[in-house]
């Protein structure tokens, strides 16, 4: 096949995964197999898809496919919100990601509900059922999981259409100027680095809004609200204005900081969580409180002690 445009400059591996709805990691080992030819020539990983070229890409017999399962593992902190028949919030801690994914193998979302005896809804991939938004593993607080298809379908739409109200807490490093304003740059692949991302010409359009709400020693407490959901959106649209999330030091935090105020992850929380409900239409307006790591290391620095 020729080279689809949106593919074009993409890194093998990463136009693979789109291109076959693989795990990057399978489409990394297809193409170290030999699995991949532009041209006639075998490609790597980490090669370069060229505008015009032809395409060839054969799944080799050896390359297991993938088996990614739920497992059952309640998690100690995990806070039910909100409950009823076609939707649960939990309110997520530090630690825990969204649902099983290659390379994770730590407590899920997913696996806590089932541990529990919540059925969930079988609408989506199989290890992210009833999965419609997700945090990060780093990061705590508000999460709907869909206990109907029905409400899968609803708030996957809602979600798309950006009709969820999200509201972070952050503590972000100095001073943003000015204190409240929108950052608007586009999110995709770090283009050293692909376990990261940052703020690329060529990424996905991505908006963050925020308001400063208290201002500290070396540091500000900021709210945020999300127009769009790209994967560590926050975590990237501040460390690019040279203010990144308090020991966040996957994107540039300063470890001494961080140390200082006893925080082992990045200081970012969902806090609010707003959307209609799936059946009743109601608007649900849910809220959590900051986590003892959280709100400690806030208290640090709110003191005064540097």
């Amino acid at each position: 096949m020729p080279v689809p445009d949106g593919l074009v400059g993409e890194r093998v591996d990463a136009a693979l995964a789109r291109l076959l709805g693989l795990s990057r990691t399978r489409a990394a080992e297809i193409a170290e197999a030999g699995g991949v030819q532009l041209d006639g020539k075998q490609l790597g990983k980490s090669d370069r898809l060229a505008a015009g070229g032809w395409l060839e890409v054969q799944i080799p017999a050896v390359v297991p496919a993938e088996t990614i399962e739920i497992v059952a593992e309640p998690v100690p902190g995990m806070r039910i919100v909100y409950d009823d028949d076609d939707i649960v919030v939990i309110d997520k801690p530090v630690g825990v990601a969204a649902h099983p994914s290659p390379g994770w193998s730590g407590p899920t979302v997913v696996g806590a509900l089932v541990a529990v005896g919540y059925r969930i809804s079988t609408s989506g991939a199989a290890e992210r059922q009833g999965i419609v938004h997700r945090l990060d593993a780093g990061t705590s607080g508000l999460m709907v999981v869909a206990k109907s298809e029905h409400a899968y379908t609803v708030l996957k739409r809602a979600f798309k259409e950006r009709t969820v109200e999200k509201v972070y807490h952050a503590l972000v490093q100095g001073h943003p100027e000015p204190t409240t304003g929108t950052i608007d740059a586009p999110i995709g692949r770090h283009p050293s680095s692909d376990w990261k991302f940052a703020v690329v010409a060529d990424g996905k359009p991505s908006v963050t809004h925020y308001e400063v709400l208290e201002m500290l020693p070396a540091a500000s407490l900021v709210e945020v609200h999300l127009e769009t959901g790209r994967t560590h959106q926050i975590r990237v649209h501040f460390a690019a204005t040279r203010h990144p999330c308090v020991g966040d030091l996957m994107y540039g935090a300063d470890p001494s900081l961080a140390a200082r105020v006893g925080l082992s992850r990045q200081w970012l929380h969902a806090m609010r969580l707003g959307f209609h409900h799936p059946s009743s239409g109601e608007w649900l307006e849910l809220t959590s409180e900051y986590p003892e790591d959280l709100s400690t290391s806030l208290a640090v620095l709110q003191d005064g002690y540097m």
